[in-house]
């Protein structure tokens, strides 16, 4: 059954024309994903159908009855009242049912003629199967289900609502609409302040919701895992898909191609047919000018096709300007806490010179904070940062707070590297779509998007080894975010990256740091070799589980993984270790090297100042080369106790 016919659909803003020639049917049951690059009329078009705009031109029918609700970004809640009572207020009509079928129960319980008993029971019959079809009985642990799947612990239900975050009231609004059940769901960016507990969660709700549903969102794994459907808007006209967001990537490549062959093909044959009619034309003869005009009725006659057009897609690379072998990073017992809240303890992180690590966990877990002490930005309470001599550290800041927002977009990336010239700044901004009088826009007017792709533009110019990125798939869209895993799949340092986005994580990570409130625990390979591991754990914990207590099993997982966790710690402080010994070596032969030369030691202040800084690098050199025996034999020490050799891992 069609429950939404969409024809033609056309939306202006002034002379902005956003919708130009939008299509759609929607049946029954459909999930259907909505795409296309920032400011391409998604948004806009959910409020069309939601009845908030009136389209400027086309036709909208939706069937009989169907109840159509749209989430918003921006959720007000009511005053005085509490999480619980915003949630519960999504089944009003439920609650009315029950007040009415109190009422009636009192009523019966009055004695009177059985005419009127009758119509009391005949309305009690009606209203308990509506009650019953609407889930009545079960309507508190709606609530509560839906709640805690969106993040929501038991003590945040009696808070008043207008004490919640932004993110927060995002979520209660989100809550709110699921539990209304409308036939019709429109979700505008859903995923928005979700971790990823919270969107499996959401995924599996989505994914046994009895409506049809409309969802605009970034989030390709979310797409991948609900949608039957995938929808583009491209210059403001509609384009479906069939299958999941992977589906429909592949399809509209193969589309895009047979467009751009069948183009070029007729451009081809209509190029032929004029040089037919030109040398017809030239015999000059009555027989061959009818051929000629006979042929030109023809090509006027033809359908032609379109040159296929494409949104303009951002193009480029990161490139270092030096590699590191052996540890790029290493951090050992970082703690922070803001007063009494203590964010993390002794947490330990090592990243060599290959790894692609991603930093995933729960939100308020301190991600963001402890990549930020990483880079200097937040001092620990404890602990310290190590990096390779030979690091050079790139940070991606997610808020964009390295950005001047009264600077244009030319200044604001020409004044980082101001031996560059303004044609070299240009260039490398075109790369991010910013062209013309684009760069001459102040920061402080740009979007999201747009504030991503100057950072990133920043950043790929530093040509650091080292990226530490926290959450740089937000504001993007889809071609950007896929933009920018083809340029970290050629980047050849190290990155540490904070991210929710799971298909981003899978496209670029080797690692996983998973950071809960006991610490960080290190997985590799990618999201999904992730969950394949978390299912492996988990089934063979159900099946040893008449063997063994679920306690002794989790001791057993602790201490080997308390093992193989020191056994690293020991292998880079000697790696490290050593990687010191061959600096400071460097320091001391070019110490050494400068007394020859003749300004050193024909000054004999300068070739007494360098004698005293060839003593330094001798004794520096030795202290070193003791430390790092000392690693080396902590290292033999450990390895031979606990029956280990050096490659296990």
């Amino acid at each position: 059954m069609t429950i939404l016919t969409l024809q033609h659909i056309a939306k202006s803003f002034g002379t902005d024309e956003v919708l130009r020639d939008v299509s759609l049917s929607l049946n029954q049951g459909e999930r259907l994903g909505l795409v296309g690059v920032n400011g391409s009329g998604k948004t806009t078009l959910l409020r069309v159908i939601s009845g908030e705009l009136a389209p400027d031109g086309g036709q909208m029918s939706v069937a009989r009855g169907t109840r159509v609700a749209m989430l918003s970004q921006v959720f007000h809640p009511a005053g005085g009242s509490t999480v619980m009572d915003e949630a519960r207020r999504a089944l009003d009509e439920i609650h009315r049912m029950e007040a009415r079928l109190r009422e009636l129960e009192r009523r019966m319980g009055d004695p009177a003629d059985e005419e009127v008993q009758g119509r009391l029971l005949e309305e009690y019959a009606r209203v308990t199967e509506r009650f019953e079809r609407a889930g009545g009985y079960g309507a508190e642990s709606q609530v509560i289900g839906v709640l805690a799947g969106l993040g929501f612990s038991e003590t945040q239900f009696a808070q008043p609502a207008h004490t919640l975050s932004g993110g927060e009231l995002t979520r209660l609004g989100l809550a709110k609409l699921l539990l209304q059940k409308p036939d019709l769901l429109l979700l505008d960016e859903p995923t928005n302040h979700l971790d990823m507990g919270m969107l499996g969660w959401l995924e599996g709700f989505l994914l046994s919701y009895p409506g049809s549903i409309i969802t605009v969102s970034h989030d390709r794994y979310f797409l991948d895992a609900v949608c039957t459907g995938v929808a583009e808007i491209l210059f403001g006209a509609l384009e479906t898909y069939p299958g999941n967001y992977t589906a429909y990537a592949g399809l509209r490549a193969q589309r895009h191609a047979a467009r751009n062959k069948a183009y070029a093909l007729q451009q081809k044959e209509i190029q032929r047919q004029r040089a037919i009619i030109a040398r017809f034309r030239s015999f000059n003869r009555e027989k061959s000018i009818r051929a000629a005009e006979s042929r030109e009725k023809a090509l006027a006659r033809m359908e032609l096709v379109d040159r296929p057009q494409e949104e303009k897609q951002t193009a480029f690379r990161f490139r270092a300007a030096r590699s590191i072998h052996g540890i790029a990073l290493e951090a050992v017992g970082i703690s922070k806490a803001f007063g009494d809240r203590v964010l993390f303890q002794d947490v330990d992180i090592i990243l060599r010179g290959d790894d692609r690590a991603a930093l995933i966990g729960p939100n308020g877990v301190g991600k963001t904070t402890l990549v930020r002490c990483l880079t200097g930005r937040e001092t620990p309470d404890a602990g310290t940062v190590a990096y390779s001599p030979k690091a050079d550290v790139g940070y991606y800041d997610q808020r964009q707070l390295d950005l001047s927002p009264d600077k244009d977009v030319l200044n604001e990336v020409w004044d980082a590297f101001p031996l560059m010239g303004q044609s070299q700044i240009r260039g490398a901004l075109g790369l991010f779509l910013f062209s013309g009088d684009d760069v001459f826009t102040p920061v402080g007017l740009l979007s999201g998007g747009e504030k991503s792709r100057v950072s990133l533009a920043k950043l790929m110019l530093r040509q650091d080894n080292v990226l530490l990125l926290d959450e740089p798939t937000n504001h993007l869209d889809a071609d950007s975010r896929e933009a920018l895993e083809e340029a970290l799949a050629g980047f050849e340092g190290t990155i540490l990256a904070v991210s929710h986005d799971r298909y981003f994580i899978n496209r670029f990570a080797n690692r996983l740091l998973v950071m809960d409130g006991r610490g960080i625990t290190s997985f590799e390979g990618n999201y999904d070799d992730y969950q394949r591991e978390l299912a492996r754990l988990r089934d063979g914990e159900a099946e040893e589980g008449e063997q063994r207590t679920r306690t002794s099993l989790a001791r057993e997982r602790k201490a080997s993984r308390l093992l193989l966790e020191e056994q690293k710690r020991l292998q880079a402080a000697a790696a490290l270790s050593e990687e010191r010994v061959h600096q400071a070596e460097e320091e001391l032969a070019y110490a050494i090297s400068r007394q020859g030369e003749p300004e050193v030691y024909e000054n004999p202040a300068e070739a007494a100042a360098q004698a005293a800084r060839v003593r330094e690098l001798r004794a520096l050199t030795e202290r070193r080369y003791k430390a790092w025996e000392e690693a080396d034999r902590a290292l033999s020490s450990f390895l031979r106790e606990n029956n280990l050799s050096a490659s296990e891992d």
